[in-house]
C-alpha cells in the first residue's frame, strides 16, 4: 500500500506478544529518504521525507497499522497519515494481500485530498502485481481526483551477486474523470530498485501527464532489529 508500506525503506523495531491460542506481533518502523515518491510522482518537492509507523500481525494472516511520513506539496510541509487493515496469505505458489488504506492529510492546507483505497497485491515467485481501486474521497464533486481511480502495477525482482538485489516495477494510474473538463490525467511511470543491506538506489520516470516526469534519482535508508 502505498504499496503496502511505501517504496520506502523502513526500520522494524518491534516486540513480540504470545499466547496459548495464537501468536501476535507489535512492531514499530522509522525510514528516511532522499525525495519521497508515490507512484512515480515526488510527494516532498523533490526533497527528503522521514517516516514512521506502527503495525501489529497475527498468524492468521490479519494485519493493520499506521504509517505517518512529512510531505511537501509546494504549499508548506505536513505530514500525511496512513490507516490501513487487511488480510495476507498463500495459496499454493500464489501469494495474495487484500485490504483497504485511509491517506489522511490533517493540516489546513491539504483540505480536501484525504481518500481511501481498496487493494489487491499479488505475487508468483519473482512477479508481484497489484491494483487498487479509490473508493471515498473528501475532494469536491468537481474535483478531478475521486471515487472509481485505478492503479495497477506490476513488478519484477532478483538477486545480483554481493548481495545486492533488483527490482523493477511499472504501474499506471487511470483517473475516473471527465477528459473532456479536465484533459487527460492518466499516466504510466516505471522505476529500478537497487538494493543492499539497509540501503536502496531508485531511478524513476513518470509520463509527462503525471505533472512530474523529470527522472528521479532516489536514495533510501532504513535499519531493522
Amino acid at each position: 500500500m502505498r504499496q503496502m508500506h511505501k517504496a520506502l525503506i523502513a526500520a522494524a523495531v518491534g516486540s513480540v506478544f504470545y499466547s496459548q491460542a495464537s501468536l501476535a506481533e507489535i512492531s514499530a518502523n522509522i525510514g528516511v529518504t532522499s525525495n519521497y515518491l508515490w507512484r512515480g510522482v515526488t510527494q516532498s518537492a523533490d526533497g527528503p521525507s522521514v517516516s514512521g509507523g506502527l503495525d501489529y500481525e497475527h498468524e492468521s494472516g490479519f494485519y493493520a497499522g499506521t504509517w505517518i511520513g512529512s510531505i511537501d506539496w509546494g504549499n508548506g510541509n505536513g505530514a500525511e497519515t496512513d490507516w490501513y487493515v487487511g488480510y495476507s496469505g498463500e495459496a499454493g505458489d500464489l501469494g495474495y494481500d487484500v485490504g483497504y488504506v485511509y491517506y489522511a492529510y490533517p493540516e489546513e492546507e491539504f483540505d480536501d485530498s484525504n481518500f481511501g483505497e481498496a487493494y489487491f497485491n499479488g505475487s508468483y515467485g519473482a512477479f508481484g502485481f497489484g491494483v487498487a481501486y479509490t473508493l471515498n474521497s473528501d475532494a469536491d464533486d468537481d474535483a478531478p481526483f475521486g471515487q472509481g481511480d485505478l492503479y495497477y502495477s506490476i513488478s519484477y525482482g532478483f538477486d545480483l551477486a554481493d548481495e545486492y538485489s533488483l527490482g523493477l516495477t511499472y504501474g499506471y494510474y487511470d483517473f475516473d474523470i471527465d477528459e473532456s473538463v479536465w484533459g487527460e490525467w492518466d499516466y504510466s511511470h516505471i522505476q529500478a530498485d537497487l538494493s543492499k543491506g539497509d540501503f536502496t538506489f531508485s531511478i524513476s520516470k513518470a509520463q509527462e501527464e503525471s505533472g512530474d516526469d523529470d527522472t528521479k534519482f532516489v536514495v533510501s535508508w532504513g535499519t531493522s532489529f
